[in-house]
């Protein structure tokens, strides 16, 4: 497979602005579609989904084999997995994306002022949406069809670990939405993997109108402190699970189990659980982690109720693993465990386990989280068990959107103001 022309990385500022001028256009001729000719384009992009699976899994393969010479982790190497199950995962998503109520246009509120002037907040599409995202191919498709049912164009960056899947995700997908009459423009996937690209995309101010990192701290960090563009960012799934003293033992070991253990490597999975020093049946749920092959490291209480848990360094307190890893503590009773949650955590998603209802009220009301569970796994901060289809990701922060950003997220309004005649005194 080619790599892209190098002549396109010698003006990465040019390239940028001629991809956003191109996108804009196209979202303004998007923007003139129906909603039923939105949805049945992204029908059309899950079609050609599947129908180009062979091609899709060989580019896969590449990459795949590449990761395992750059010596990816584990980890890293099953986010960048695609096999037949999962690709038709992406296509279901995208169709389900289409079968979701359309949020442009909806009227948010209406006043009508004494003088008779009648005013509307109406929801409208961002316009061109940047994305950079690293490791998952499957965000190229999720990503693409967010934004064009949404009424928006995209820019795509993904990581190099995923290049070629990513272009041909980026293939059929366009294929699919031009037979449908949707310009290919509004869906563009950068020509290159060269960083200096990414900086010209943050600097794109009034070409850009958001971008939304998704990936490690690393890349968030540099896309909040060097972007002069709005921001829609996606800090660590530091999540946690504090098993309270009122918690059910099965429920306890359970949701522990499925919140580390079903799939380490996305960013709901639990990376600390905290046990209150008044659950009685602290050792089954630890006993219940190693035996599942998970690597526990604790405080000195919780190294007590098992051998297996090594020690626990400051910094695993503040580490998403994305691996079998898992750090342990005991705190004494909720204020600990909210106090630990709020000095260590990423404001992601955090669940409280326990039959006490007071103590589940309060947990909910006080942890500052985007995600706030009573009795469930964390593993459920996804915007699919949202009901919101695919999603971009999980925004941690406290503007625009909060959480499983979808549909209503890739939105913003605009007042329409009807009058009579009205004049200003």
């Amino acid at each position: 497979m080619a790599e892209a022309d190098p002549h396109l990385e010698s003006n990465f500022t040019e390239l940028v602005g001629s991809l956003a001028v191109a996108g804009r256009q196209a979202q303004r001729a998007l923007a003139r579609l129906s909603d039923v000719d939105r949805a049945q384009a992204l029908l059309e992009a899950a079609k050609e989904l599947r129908a180009q699976s062979e091609t899709i899994l060989a580019a896969n393969a590449v990459d795949l084999a590449n990761g395992k010479e750059r010596g990816l982790s584990g980890a890293m190497l099953d986010r960048l997995l695609l096999d037949g199950e999962r690709l038709e995962g992406v296509a279901v998503a995208i169709e389900a994306v289409a079968g979701l109520h359309d949020p442009v246009g909806d009227v948010i509120d209406t006043v009508e002022q004494p003088n008779g002037l009648v005013m509307s907040r109406v929801r409208i599409p961002i316009g061109l949406i940047g994305i950079i995202y690293e490791s998952r191919p499957n965000v190229t498709a999720d990503a693409a069809a967010l934004c064009v049912r949404a009424g928006n164009a995209v820019l795509l960056r993904g990581g190099s670990e995923a290049v070629y899947s990513n272009r041909a995700i980026h293939a059929a997908l366009v294929a699919g939405l031009s037979r449908a009459g949707v310009p290919a423009e509004v869906v563009q996937l950068m020509p290159t993997q060269d960083r200096e690209a990414v900086g010209a995309m943050l600097s794109a101010a009034g070409l850009i109108d958001m971008i939304i990192p998704r990936g490690g701290r690393s890349l968030v960090e540099r896309v909040q402190n060097d972007a002069r563009v709005p921001v829609l960012a996606h800090l660590d799934g530091l999540c946690h699970t504090y098993i309270h003293s009122g918690a059910d033992p099965k429920k306890a070991r359970e949701i522990a189990l499925n919140a580390k253990m079903r799939r380490t490597g996305i960013c709901g999975a639990m990376e600390t659980l905290l046990i209150d020093a008044g659950f009685g049946s602290s050792p089954d749920v630890v006993t219940a982690l190693a035996q599942a092959g998970c690597e526990l490291r604790g405080d000195g209480r919780a190294r007590a109720l098992d051998a297996r848990i090594q020690p626990a360094s400051a910094e695993d307190w503040t580490t998403e693993y994305l691996d079998t890893i898992l750090s342990v503590a005991i705190v004494d009773g909720i204020d600990e465990a909210i106090s630990h949650i709020e000095r260590n955590g990423s404001h992601h998603t955090d669940a409280i386990v326990t039959e006490d209802e007071d103590a589940a009220a309060r947990f909910l009301a006080e942890v500052d989280s985007a995600i706030v569970m009573h009795n469930a796994s964390t593993q459920f901060a996804d915007g699919g068990e949202f009901g919101l289809g695919a999603e971009i990701g999980i925004a941690t922060g406290r503007l625009h959107a909060r959480g499983p950003v979808a549909l209503e997220g890739l939105t913003t309004y605009k007042w329409q103001v009807r009058g009579t005649g009205q004049i200003r005194p």
